[in-house]
């Protein structure tokens, strides 16, 4: 806890004082360019992988990086959906899985969550993607790559998912916003897009103009 305490100190001090006119500027409102969907894993920071200021992000945060179908239970995720694209008027949707995530794991060996109910449930939001796996990957047996293309599919799975809620459907409808599936390599720094016209994940940097997710995700 020390280490927290100390941190608001140096942030005081050192960056807010020298940051004090953005800070103020964020008094009157926020215009953020993007809402970023990604895991709650302590590993993954949008802000430092994006490289951006308070204000250009708005961030949605869960085990699994998840959007449930709209209507399936009222929570957070469709609230803070419906506001980022109705209110705050994001012209993009980036959702963005990670390397080594525990919760796709989990949903790779759902005997992991005999004494976690609360997760379990949760994680029927990813049954799509634990279908895909187990009825077009079953020839990949190798623990690390099926828990990679796992990663991978619940992405896109969730691209699905948030194509079912009603603002960003009439958004998408008047082109007035983008959807993004991208996965994060957090031991290399690597950031993967998801490029509908080669149906794969690409390096970012090879995916021009990070294209948004235009078509259902992938032909498997």
């Amino acid at each position: 806890m020390q280490k927290l305490v100390d941190g608001i100190h140096r942030f005081q001090q050192d960056i807010f004082s020298g940051q004090q006119r953005l800070f103020r500027d964020l008094v009157d409102g926020q215009n953020p360019m993007a809402l970023f969907i990604t895991c709650s894993d302590s590993r993954i920071d949008p802000s430092l992988l994006t490289q951006t200021q308070p204000g250009e992000l708005f961030i949605m945060r869960n085990a699994g990086n998840l959007v449930p179908p709209y209507g399936a239970v009222h929570g957070g995720e469709a609230a803070t959906i419906e506001y980022a694209v109705s209110v705050l008027k994001v012209r993009d949707i980036i959702i963005c899985g990670h390397s080594h995530c525990g919760a796709m794991n989990a949903l790779l060996h759902p005997e992991q969550l005999e004494r976690l109910p609360a997760v379990r449930s949760w994680l029927q939001y990813a049954d799509a993607t634990a279908r895909i796996v187990q009825e077009n990957y079953d020839h990949i047996r190798d623990p690390q790559p099926r828990l990679t293309l796992t990663v991978e599919e619940n992405v896109l799975v969730q691209i699905e998912n948030i194509r079912t809620h009603p603002s960003v459907a009439a958004a998408l409808a008047r082109e007035a916003v983008k959807l993004h599936a991208w996965v994060y390599k957090f031991e290399t720094g690597e950031v993967f897009a998801f490029d509908p016209s080669q149906s794969q994940y690409l390096p970012i940097e090879e995916v021009r103009g990070t294209p948004a997710v235009m078509a259902s995700a992938r032909s498997i």
